[in-house]
């Protein structure tokens, strides 16, 4: 067989593999740009040992992180930043460009090493929310939420500040480059409903009123344990997911009202290291009121 039979017969072979070679390709990206560059858990030792590397987040309504916070940590609720938007949808997140303005405003860049914790009760999970949020964002710098929250800080004696506390501010720029695989859209559920792994993370009452065909239901108080309110171990979360029958080979989205629980169960299901998971930031809220129901 001549070398010029040989070269053309590779040549097939290899224009038959190429859409396979992509297909796998877009698979990988779109599994990599669905989960933070760099999101995990610190503790409160950890953090304390080294607090002046990190921009503290305090993700609790701010009268709680005015009656005592983590020194030097900002006040950054999901309340500040959301809001009913042009369809009467509540609890709608900022636009990318309102929310990198809004942080860089507050000295965050898109590379600033950031802690977030919260208390997961009266914070609602506020403190996943806004992992969630700095996912979806395109955050560059490591993302950490701290392990325990608030709790395990107290419970650690480490020191707690009241009040405002003075802090020279340099604006900086932050370059927000949204993740879509990280989110849901109304539209999407809508027109592929049956791609996805419905996870509804309301409350039992919420979830008796009305809810979106097909989900399943598990509180989104059951992605913690402890008295600390730690998040489950991979392993508890696969586990509680199994028992619910959820199917993890199909991207899970997680929703609630309007995002802010099931940002925490998201970023929970992130440290976890499972596969795909998005976020419906809309909600019930954006479902309740969709086009053509």
């Amino acid at each position: 067989m001549s070398d010029k039979v040989l070269l053309t017969m590779n040549v097939r072979r290899l224009s038959r593999l190429l859409p396979l070679v992509l297909l796998a390709l877009a698979l990988f990206v779109s599994a990599a740009g669905a989960r933070a560059a760099d999101l995990g858990l610190i503790d409160a030792a950890a953090l304390k040992g080294a607090a002046g590397k990190w921009v503290i987040l305090d993700a609790r309504p701010r009268g709680e992180w005015l009656a005592g916070h983590i020194p030097g940590a900002i006040s950054f609720c999901w309340e500040d930043y959301t809001r009913t938007d042009s369809k009467g949808v509540k609890y709608s997140s900022f636009p990318a460009n309102e929310l990198a303005a809004l942080l860089g405003a507050q000295g965050i860049g898109d590379r600033t090493a950031l802690v977030i914790y919260g208390d997961a009760d009266k914070s609602w999970g506020g403190e996943g929310y806004d992992a969630w949020l700095f996912s979806w964002l395109g955050h560059r710098g490591p993302v950490r939420l701290l392990n325990g929250g608030i709790q395990a800080w107290r419970s650690a004696g480490f020191p707690l500040v009241q009040g405002a506390e003075p802090r020279q501010v340099r604006r900086v720029p932050y370059q927000a480059q949204p993740k879509p695989q990280t989110a849901v859209s109304t539209e999407e559920l809508q027109n592929r409903k049956d791609g996805y792994t419905l996870v509804d993370v309301r409350s039992t009452l919420e979830w008796l009123k009305g809810r979106i065909p097909g989900a399943v239901h598990i509180s989104w108080e059951d992605f913690y344990t402890g008295k600390e309110r730690r998040p489950l171990s991979g392993g508890e979360l696969r586990k509680l997911l199994a028992k619910h029958g959820v199917d993890l080979g199909k991207p899970v989205v997680y929703y609630c009202l309007g995002g802010v629980r099931s940002g925490y169960a998201w970023t929970v299901h992130q440290l976890a290291g499972l596969p795909e998971a998005r976020n419906y930031k809309g909600g019930w809220e954006a479902w309740d009121k969709r086009e053509g129901r």
